[in-house]
């Protein structure tokens, strides 16, 4: 206590604008001291980090440049400044733990011109943003971001692509992640976050943002120095129009922004690991999301989803025609009031494209819900954005009226200013309707499902339809994500194929697909990826064939109270455990290479455990269905030998015993 109160006070001292040169340069340290923030106020606004003295970012300079030619940054002019400490913790909704800790140092600058800007100093993160406290509306012509490396460093860099109507700033956000130096950017492209760098000694650097709210999301491009990335951002809509689904910005503004002027802007990140592992537990979106603002949160019930599209209704031996009519989703309905799932959704093609309160012909919508609230499953209906922001009022009225209990929000396909300010719109309308959201064809996360904890399910990830249509290295991305995309929030990948493929047997097939890797790498992903709207994404004929596996894969929670990062390195395997209750689950998957993991128990309690097994059988590498279960008591002293087949996986459930 006395060592924290010395440096308390030492930082202050620092952070006071009184002494001598010192009134240009600010040094805040992390609460154990292993990182160190520099912010230089001279011409130029600049911050750079050090952990354990190890340089991770050079001096690289920000500013927010206002239309009216000021730059907020430049020639900055101290007025006033503050450091303290923020130790706190708060509950958190629908989250992989049940209670946040969040404990950092905190400087504020107070700049004349009516600006300043908040940095914050954690333990395995830095963050900062900017504000103003300006009368009326202003206009954002830019913002200077820069995150400057010391050398010429290795990162998973995750690019634009798919550009919706061939025009940059419109894509879907799913790609795999190019490996490469920093200084091998693409110049004619851009990155969109996170994306990660290893700085050497086994350290890695993730680039974030979060509380990104009415203001366009952070892509990246290789900066002036060559070592670093810059932040580049959709400039605002000033015309847009309908390209098939999607709704396309045909002319743009020469602004990225128009705002209120007194305001606080979205958090800029890095977080820093010391070993890999670290990332499959951090919480920095959560700590830097603005808080719940729903208030009442007992009706939002997260849970698992039988999902239609991606086997594309193919069941069999029933005696109706599967396809979009009520049979099917009646069917979908059993299926799930049998399993204890506790909802399906009705995907693209229930309704009338240019219309979302017409259904289509075949389809008793009323009846379908009154069959669900018999069963205890609810419904949750799909929506093409632009159509639904168009019909906002009327459809989310309409529908929970009639016991709906979500939407599915997709082919948003872009993050400027105004798509951005949709989805606080929408949650928070839904939310007074007591409606859950589950966003695809979006950005990454950044803490609204913090804010508005009834966004339940967040895509932003290149995700399992994906095996429909392309041949890719998918076990590797999905040994990869855990440690990258994740960071950022929910991630909806819709795991829980049954029909599995070695690297040498997959082919894409759209209408009976099937995954790459094993059957139990599908059945750890209900461990490893966090979301609280888990789909299954295969058809329930195929789940009932299939009973064993469906009965694991049904009883593992979308949420927990505690995470416990057990073994991993990005790229090649990640292994972790959670925990609900009594109840621990554990999950591990591995790349296309096999490999042999020795798991130690210790997260479990004192007493004796059932853990019941899935693990990949001796001949999963060649049928990759090949698994075996087992059950066998344990308890924390224990290790287990876990044997990975190439593209494999391990799941287990950890019960107390009396």
């Amino acid at each position: 206590m006395k060592t924290n109160s010395i440096l308390i006070l030492l930082l202050c001292l620092l952070a006071q604008p009184g002494h001598g040169q010192r009134k240009h340069e600010f040094e805040v340290r992390s609460p154990d001291g292993s990182i160190s923030l520099l912010v230089q106020t001279r011409e130029r606004l600049q911050w750079s980090v050090k952990h354990d003295g190890q340089q991770i970012i050079n001096p690289s300079p920000i500013s927010l440049q206002l239309a009216d030619g000021l730059i907020l940054g430049h020639n900055a002019q101290i007025s006033s400044s503050e450091l303290e400490e923020v130790n706190t913790s708060f509950k958190a909704v629908n989250y992989k733990k049940a209670i946040v800790d969040d404990h950092c140092f905190q400087l504020s600058l107070d700049f004349q011109d009516d600006y300043g800007i908040i940095f914050r100093v954690y333990d395995d993160a830095v963050a900062y943003r900017f504000f103003t406290n300006l009368e009326g509306e202003i206009v954002i012509a830019n913002e200077e971001a820069n995150f400057n490396f010391t050398h010429d460093h290795p990162v998973f860099i995750p690019y634009m692509w798919d550009y919706r109507d061939g025009r940059i700033f419109n894509c879907s956000f799913e790609s795999l992640y190019t490996e490469q130096k920093i200084s091998q950017f693409r110049p004619d492209s851009l990155a969109f976050l996170p994306l990660s760098a290893d700085v050497g000694g086994g350290r890695k650097a993730v680039i974030m943002e979060a509380d990104l709210e009415d203001y366009p999301g952070m892509f990246m491009k290789l900066n002036e120095t060559g070592l670093g990335y810059k932040g580049v951002y959709a400039p605002y809509p000033l015309e847009e129009k309908q390209v098939g689904i999607n709704y396309i910005p045909v002319r743009r503004a020469d602004y990225i922004a128009r705002t209120k002027g007194n305001r606080k802007y979205p958090w800029r990140a890095v977080i820093i690991s010391e070993h890999d592992k670290e990332l499959l537990d951090n919480d920095l979106v959560q700590k830097l999301a603005s808080p719940n603002r729903i208030g009442d949160i007992s009706w939002i019930k997260p849970g698992q989803v039988a999902w239609d599209w991606w086997s594309a209704m193919n069941i069999s031996h029933v005696d109706f025609k599967a396809g979009r009519n009520t049979e099917t989703y009646r069917y979908y309905i059993d299926f799930a009031a049998a399993n204890g799932i506790e909802y399906i959704i009705m995907d693209a093609g229930w309704s009338n494209f240019r219309d979302l309160t017409r259904t289509r012909q075949g389809i008793d919508l009323p009846g379908i819900i009154e069959h669900g609230n018999k069963c205890g499953v609810g419904v949750i209906l799909w929506a093409g954005w632009r159509q639904l922001m168009l019909q906002l009022d009327d459809v989310f009225s309409l529908y929970a009226d009639m016991g709906i209990k979500g939407f599915k929000i997709d082919f948003i396909d872009r993050d400027d200013q105004l798509a951005v300010a949709s989805t606080y719109e929408m949650a928070k309308k839904a939310a007074e309707h007591r409606l859950l959201i589950d966003y695809h064809g979006v950005f990454k996360p950044t803490g609204l499902q913090r804010t508005y904890p009834n966004v339940v399910g967040y895509e932003g990830v290149k995700g399992m339809e994906n095996v429909k249509w392309a041949h890719e290295d998918v076990p590797r991305y999905d040994v990869t994500i855990p440690y990258i995309r994740m960071l950022a929030g929910p991630m909806d990948y819709t795991p829980g194929a049954m029909r599995n493929a070695s690297r040498d047997c997959f082919a894409p097939i759209n209408a009976n697909p099937m995954s790459q890797g094993t059957r139990c790498h599908q059945m750890a992903m209900y461990v490893i990826f966090e979301v609280p709207l888990q789909m299954l994404s295969d058809n329930p004929t195929e789940y009932m064939k299939e009973q064993e596996c469906t009965d694991f894969i049904t009883q593992v929670p979308v949420t927990f109270d505690e995470t416990v990062p057990l073994d991993g390195k990005v790229a090649e395997y990640v292994a972790l455990a959670r925990r609900k209750g009594d109840t621990w689950y554990a999950g591990a998957m591995t790349n296309w290479d096999p490999r042999e993991l020795t798991i130690g128990l210790s997260f479990l309690d004192e007493g004796e455990y059932k853990a019941v097994i899935f693990k990949d059988g001796l001949n999963a590498h060649r049928q990759a269905a090949d698994y075996v279960g087992e059950i066998v008591k344990v308890t924390r002293e224990d290790e287990m030998n876990i044997q990975l087949s190439a593209g494999g996986g391990w799941a287990a459930r950890f019960e107390k015993l009396k």
